[in-house]
């Protein structure tokens, strides 16, 4: 059966808030049109801390968790999330698609399909306002998802400061366009990091949340829509969980064609969708996103190139593979690799069928390729199971991933992804 297992901050368990149920009301930032679609600019979304995935240990400190919790929220400690690589300073928005010509898949009773993306961009410097990371609304979502929860705990994580700017004036030209979809229970948050370096070195990004995936994303009207979606791989039940996964994979791909229809379209949901070259599109996901990634390759051509972070392949790459278009996979060392726990990868790996890598992390875990390592060794965790240093999580999964798309969507050589590196010894080549 798939496990919701957690991979959280060590905080003492507090008494537990009733859960919100799909569709609860909660106070919201001001939502404002701009381009024909809803926006806002406070960029509400979901924290980053659990995941459908492999069995990671707790990140642990030192000292006992409860006390290092204490000292942690009661400090002046404040997260923030590492300055992008790229010349360009950063825009965002956040924008409310609404599919009208399809029904939820995980509750019926809605008559149509909404998502919430969030479009990084490059931007003129000193333009824009504030943009905060999550809401504390949400935060308090994911740790009660958790089952874990500390007074501050949620305006801690709701306070990490990031490098992108609000409704910032974007920079002249057009620019190849990459769609980001979150790990199961995730939301778009937890690829903030890569996001933003990606919008950093010349790329428009659109980070996904596809509803009732995750633990809480707040929708315009102050509706708080929680993870349906994780209610029925629960009750799935072992001979079934395989395909739940698969129709998330299935659903996710219908979304993103849509997203990028709404974004490339005549009428664009976007007031900046000019500065989008629609001829070079790119996905990555971390998880069940990456899943997604590939069958959204399957499904639509006008995607060139994908990456899978981590991601089992319950909806499989089709026998005859993916025309020709090239696509990485970027895992773990213990799961990952040739011959490991997940078999899909090996299968999957002999379809792929154009330009293709297969890459693992040494000392990396399921949540390497996300925010998490990152934001937890800026308050002296870790994880005793995935020794890789925060630092160097967000390092590698930065720099692959955007070697990859510049090389297939740029047209740019990158003599990184031709072998091994001295400089990034944790990262081996795998040639099954």
């Amino acid at each position: 059966m798939v496990a919701l297992l957690s991979l959280a901050l060590p905080l003492p368990i507090a008494a537990a808030a009733t859960p919100a149920s799909a569709g609860t009301a909660v106070t919201a930032s001001a939502f404002t049109t701009a381009g024909g679609a809803v926006t806002f600019s406070s960029g509400a979304a979901t924290a980053p801390f659990t995941t459908a995935a492999s069995a990671t240990a707790p990140f642990t400190t030192s000292a006992s968790a409860a006390t290092t919790t204490a000292s942690v929220l009661a400090s002046e400690v404040r997260l923030e999330l590492p300055r992008p690589t790229g010349p360009y300073a950063i825009g965002r928005d956040t924008l409310h698609l609404v599919d009208r010509g399809r029904r939820d898949p995980w509750v019926p009773d809605a008559a149509t399909r909404e998502l919430m993306v969030s479009m990084y961009y490059p931007a003129r410097a000193g333009t824009g306002g504030p943009a905060s990371y999550v809401s504390v609304e949400e935060a308090r979502l994911l740790l009660e998802g958790q089952k874990r929860n500390a007074p501050g705990a949620a305006e801690l994580l709701s306070g990490t400061r990031l490098n992108a700017r609000a409704d910032a004036r974007p920079v002249h030209g057009r620019h190849p366009l990459v769609v980001l979809s979150p790990g199961f229970s995730l939301s778009r948050a937890t690829l903030t990091i890569l996001a933003e370096d990606l919008a950093s070195r010349g790329y428009v990004v659109a980070a996904v949340d596809h509803a009732y995936e995750s633990f809480g994303t707040l929708f315009p009207g102050g509706r708080m829509l929680t993870c349906v979606a994780c209610e029925r791989a629960e009750e799935a039940g072992d001979d079934e969980d395989d395909a739940v996964m698969a129709a998330v994979a299935e659903g996710r791909a219908k979304d993103v064609s849509f997203v990028i229809d709404r974004l490339t379209g005549r009428r664009p949901a976007w007031r900046h969708a000019r500065t989008i070259d629609r001829r070079r599109i790119g996905m990555a996901g971390h998880s069940i996103g990456g899943d997604s990634a590939a069958r959204t390759m399957a499904a639509d051509r006008r995607v060139r190139a994908g990456v899978n972070m981590d991601g089992t392949f319950f909806a499989p790459v089709p026998a005859s593979g993916l025309g020709g278009r090239p696509f990485m996979m970027l895992g773990t060392e213990t799961l990952h690799r040739p011959g490991g726990e997940d078999t899909t990868w090996d299968r999957d790996w002999a379809r792929l069928d154009g330009w293709k890598r297969w890459l693992t992390v040494t000392g990396s875990g399921h949540f390497t390729f996300i925010d998490l390592p990152v934001l937890a060794a800026q308050l002296g965790m870790d994880d005793p199971s995935a020794p890789l240093p925060g630092r160097r999580s967000g390092e590698i999964t930065r720099d692959y991933v955007g070697a990859f798309f510049d090389l297939h969507l740029r047209g740019v050589a990158q003599p990184l992804l031709d072998g091994p590196s001295p400089a990034n010894p944790e990262v081996r080549f795998q040639q099954p």
